[in-house]
């Protein structure tokens, strides 16, 4: 396995991750965005975890309870065998028309066999681990307080033994068993009829949220699993979309590429919630088109490339000096500096989803009219910035360059305003975009192309190769047959591919030389084989990527080119999206779908 033989779990509004042994080695309260609970992903002695310790030789296998994101952790031995079932819960309540996503995490122990023993090992550290605890065991739950911040608690019920917990003496289970971390303390009385009924209403849910979405005829597992993961990182308040459920999980171990992921980046959450739109999942869709009308409350409020999940515009970057890192790979970052940067090719990604809200689901006249306010101040965002440098798709914190792709995804952004304002009948509005996108595809073609080497380049000022040229194609800026879309993929094959997977780019950047492969780059390169007719080779490159996944099915931002480990934050939204696109190219769909075709 990887580095990070990890299974997440959540309720869209905060999520853990559980590692391939039991222990939950990442936790956030309440929200995604909170300070962490459980942070020993970050620093094994001082992070904090929740686990439990079983005699030498116990095998322990994982995975998910079928088309949920609840996860099933087995430890067995020839005498005795008991499953761990983590779930947060999530379930909709019907009178009030709305969910039920608590800030509690449920361990649900049940014994399959024999006479079970173990340890529970509670150690809490609260915020980022900056905060010892003082444990006050009671008759109805476990109260962790922080020695320095009595306001800063929480909460753990249990129907074990609170003092052999807290004193890590050995358990005998003899009957179903539970744990609860719970952020608030709990109004209800809480026992295993109770866990169990949280369980069921949360399987149920999973269970109908899945059979809602379309079903292939290959590869259904894997987009499922995706499709669940994308869900999973979607903030129920607000529909923002997270980048990633974690921080400072590095590009390359021992390298300071480590940055924050836990905010809305238009790019992503655009994408994503295009993906499970294209699924049948409109609600999703519906709810960041809301998010879109929070962050921008008036006409002139200028687009930001990312926000945090409740809209906050600053997202000031510090680091935590006392924390080791993920294998020992400083620094740990919280917030990111990058809000501040300006990526022209983000109003595109957002344009493009607009479209499809107007496609599908439009509204009231009101909402309508409102998202057309929306439309209107991105086009003028991009008549602004078009022409001038940015920091590009990879955020690089240097020097502003004229990226191309940033150049197309501005025509994209053009492109897509032409045809609302079509669907509108807004034609003086339609054919004055249009021309100004054809001066952008122009410009594009003119300064992006290099004959001497015979591609597009990353940037007008360079002659250095860039995975993320591939998506012209795909957004309409090119045709597959165009012989400079499929001279840019046989160059962009040569030079940034390394054992099968993909460079972003080679050129320095300001923090030195790339060293991983970007998981989505090579997901881009299977299509751009497929649409230019290398439709063998895509599908070999796609099963072996598929491969690389770990051992529940879940991807990160980065791998290893050498032994294919899993790197960066995680689970990365943009992964799994380009892998449900990219099955989607090798499956037809089913024969019944009541869902709209993407």
């Amino acid at each position: 396995m990887g580095n990070l033989d990890y299974g997440a779990i959540g309720n869209c509004r905060s999520a853990a991750l559980v590692s391939a042994k039991g222990s939950i080695d990442w936790l956030c309260f309440p929200d995604f965005d909170s300070p962490s609970v459980f942070a020993k992903i970050l620093d094994k002695e001082k992070g904090g975890s929740l686990s439990f310790e079983v005699e030498a030789g116990c095998k322990i296998s994982q995975q998910y309870k079928a088309h949920t994101n609840i996860l099933s952790t087995l430890f067995e031995t020839e005498e005795w065998a008991f499953e761990v079932v983590d779930f947060m819960p999530r379930y909709k309540i019907e009178d009030f028309n709305d969910h039920f996503l608590p800030p509690e995490l449920y361990r649900l122990l049940r014994v399959k066999r024999g006479v079970p023993q173990l340890k529970v090992c509670y150690d809490p550290k609260l915020n980022y681990a900056s905060l010892d605890v003082v444990h006050k065991d009671g008759p109805k739950y476990i109260k962790s307080v922080a020695i320095n911040d009595e306001r800063e608690t929480i909460y753990l019920y249990s129907d074990l033994d609170y003092n052999s917990i807290l004193q890590k003496k050995s358990i005998t289970l003899t009957n179903d068993s539970f744990l609860l971390v719970s952020y608030n303390q709990k109004l209800i009385p809480v026992d295993i009829k109770r866990v169990e009924l949280e369980y069921q209403r949360t399987r149920v849910y999973w269970l109908n949220w899945t059979n809602r979405s379309r079903k292939f005829t290959q590869y259904n597992d894997s987009i499922e699993r995706s499709m669940l993961v994308l869900k999973l990182m979607s903030y129920q308040r607000t529909g923002a979309v997270l980048a990633a459920l974690t921080t400072s999980i590095p590009e390359t171990i021992g390298e300071v590429r480590n940055w924050d992921y836990r905010f809305c980046w238009m790019r992503d959450a655009s994408m994503s919630i295009k993906t499970l739109l294209s699924l049948g999942h409109r609600g999703a869709a519906k709810r960041f088109m809301d998010y879109i009308h929070s962050i921008l409350k008036s006409k002139g409020d200028r687009f930001q490339i990312m926000y945090g999940i409740r809209g906050e515009r600053e997202l000031i970057e510090f680091q935590l000096e006392y924390l080791s890192g993920f294998q020992n790979s400083r620094p740990v970052r919280i917030g990111n500096a990058a809000y501040s940067q300006k990526q022209s090719d983000s109003v595109g990604y957002l344009m493009d989803v607009i479209y499809q809200y107007y496609l599908y689901f439009p509204g009231t006249l009101d909402e309508i009219e409102d998202m057309w306010e929306v439309v209107k101040n991105i086009v003028k965002t991009v008549y602004e910035d078009w022409k001038l440098p940015d920091n590009g798709i990879w955020e690089i914190r240097g020097k502003s360059s004229h990226f191309v792709l940033s150049k197309v995804m501005c025509w994209v952004a053009l492109d897509r305003a032409v045809r609302i304002a079509e669907l509108l009948n807004e034609t003086g509005y339609a054919e004055k975009w249009r021309k100004e996108a054809d001066r952008i595809r122009i410009d594009v073609h003119q300064k992006g192309w290099k004959d001497s080497i015979q591609s597009f380049s990353q940037t007008y000022e360079n002659e250095d190769l860039d995975a993320s040229l591939l998506l012209m194609e795909g957004y309409g800026f090119i045709d597959a047959t165009d012989e400079r879309y499929i001279k840019t993929v046989a160059a962009i094959q040569k030079d940034l591919r390394r054992n099968g997977l993909l460079y972003r780019y080679i050129n320095h950047d300001d923090f030195g030389l790339p060293s991983s492969a970007f998981t989505i780059c090579t997901f881009w390169m299977i299509r751009a084989l497929f649409v230019t007719g290398n439709t063998q080779e895509a599908r070999a490159l796609f099963d072996t990527m598929l491969s690389y996944a770990n051992h529940v099915g879940l991807f990160s931002e980065d791998l290893d080119f050498e032994t294919k480990a899993q790197l960066g934050n995680f689970p990365q939204a943009y992964s799994h999206l380009a892998l449900i696109e990219t099955a989607q190219l090798f499956s037809e769909e089913k024969a019944i779908s009541r869902f709209i075709k993407p």
